[in-house]
């Protein structure tokens, strides 16, 4: 009988020590300012979780945003024939015996006559004027002049890229202080660059090179893109897919639904589990040994590397495989079974088809988590500026040295010029951006052929 009962019939008594249900008791009160504690511990810690996370985007996109924005320098240049094509047969392999170091006089020409219209650089010398260029500026002048030489003896308007001196300038990256002790670059060169921006001969605009281009050497930060490493990390994760996902699958498939229950299968089941937790630079000193030193494949190649990756990423693919056929319940293996089904025909017909979201979720997660290694690459050779140009077919892009877009970014981030530094970070956007767009995929996939019993 509850105190409340009691109260309602005339001449019962309550029982001792208890109270009135509707009135707190010492204890109550206790428990329930313990559970508005817990509460309010989750609430702080998933707040200092949200704000380490903003903390960490705001610090991605504030430095890495730089990369996606590069600065041209806008100039003429006078092409002169008796210098360019001394016979006069606008014959470009005879043109190609003027070296780079022939059309590095025509930049500072050019910039002699800018400087004397426009009444900009006083007291600087041409040579401190084309200072502000890039390295690479007469090699893009000269293969200009290749593919056409009919341009030969005439003025055409070039827009080169300056230097990364230049541009950490215009985007606040470098300082008149910071360069008090620094050769590449000078304060009167920067005065230089302000006229020249008044002029708006010198501009910021979207770097499309950055994106499809190749890394460059230590000297031209400027002209460093990523391009070529997106098209090596393409390649290994086809390797990847194309390997990992059947033989995973079919592994699974056998250990959860064919496989007996004995201590042979248990050992298995407990080395793939272990597999799972061995660190990523295990499998890249595995994969340099057995696929480099014994097999003898190409150092760098994106097929090594997908071999490397699929090795780490197949413990992945056959737990969460088996997870997702544990899932399927077993009446529906029993009713199959009991309209005549084969055990194989269950499976497959039935199981499978059921079990296919979780196993392609898991699947492009494995898959995102192999785009994000490092340290397996590195030690099979996939280091940054390899491969200059993209591959022509596929076997090209499987078997020549390229590197890949996590050890592009690790390269410019251990070079000490603050422009690869950017570089860096803008890489890690990128690669965000293809690691959020495979994990989204997932969920999609799976909230789309999703079923509940």
């Amino acid at each position: 009988m509850t105190d409340a009962a009691a109260q309602d019939i005339p001449g019962a008594i309550p029982a001792e020590g208890k109270g009135s249900l509707l009135i707190q008791d010492k204890r109550t009160r206790r428990r329930n300012a313990a559970e508005a504690r817990f509460k309010a511990y989750g609430i702080i810690a998933i707040g200092i979780g949200l704000l380490m996370l903003f903390v960490l985007v705001y610090n991605i996109i504030s430095r890495g945003t730089g990369a996606f924005q590069q600065t041209f320098v806008t100039l003429e240049v006078a092409l002169p024939a008796d210098k360019l094509d001394k016979a006069g047969n606008r014959d470009p392999e005879e043109m190609k015996k003027v070296s780079t170091f022939g059309y590095a006089p025509l930049l500072r020409d050019a910039f002699e006559r800018l400087a004397s219209e426009k009444g900009i650089g006083a007291g600087l010398d041409p040579k401190a004027m084309a200072g502000i260029l890039s390295d690479g500026a007469p090699a893009q002048m000269r293969d200009y002049v290749l593919a056409n030489p009919q341009t030969v003896g005439e003025s055409v308007t070039f827009e080169f890229l300056a230097s990364g001196r230049v541009d950490g300038y215009l985007k606040d990256r470098v300082s008149r202080e910071s360069i008090a002790n620094d050769k590449n670059i000078s304060s009167e060169q920067l005065d230089f660059v302000d006229e020249m921006a008044a002029q708006e001969a010198i501009q910021k605009r979207f770097n499309l090179e950055f994106i499809t281009g190749s890394d460059s050497s230590d000297a031209r930060p400027e002209s460093a893109g990523i391009g070529v490493s997106m098209i090596g990390s393409f390649f290994m994760m086809m390797v990847v897919l194309l390997l990992a996902l059947p033989i995973g699958v079919a592994a699974s498939i056998y250990l959860e639904e064919f496989a007996p229950k004995n201590w042979i299968t248990d050992v298995i089941e407990v080395n793939i589990s272990n597999l799972a937790a061995v660190p990523s630079i295990v499998f890249g000193i595995l994969g340099l040994a057995v696929f480099i030193n014994y097999m003898h494949l190409p150092n760098s190649a994106p097929l090594v590397g997908g071999l490397v990756l699929t090795l780490m990423t197949l413990p992945t693919i056959i737990i969460s495989t088996r997870a997702s056929l544990k899932a399927v319940p077993p009446s529906i293996r029993d009713a199959a079974l009991g309209v005549g089904a084969s055990k194989m025909q269950s499976v497959f017909h039935h199981v499978l088809p059921l079990a296919a979201p979780g196993i392609l979720t898991g699947t492009i997660i494995g898959l995102a988590q192999a785009l994000g290694e490092t340290a397996p690459l590195l030690l099979i050779g996939m280091v940054g500026f390899i491969a200059s140009n993209a591959p022509d077919s596929i076997a090209t892009g499987l078997l020549s040295p390229n590197s890949a877009m996590p050890a592009q970014i690790y390269e410019w981030a251990k070079r000490s010029d603050p422009a690869f530094y950017e570089r860096a970070w803008g890489g890690i956007i990128i690669l965000l951006g293809f690691l959020i767009t495979m994990n989204t995929i997932a969920v999609i996939l799976r909230r789309r052929f999703e079923r509940r019993w």
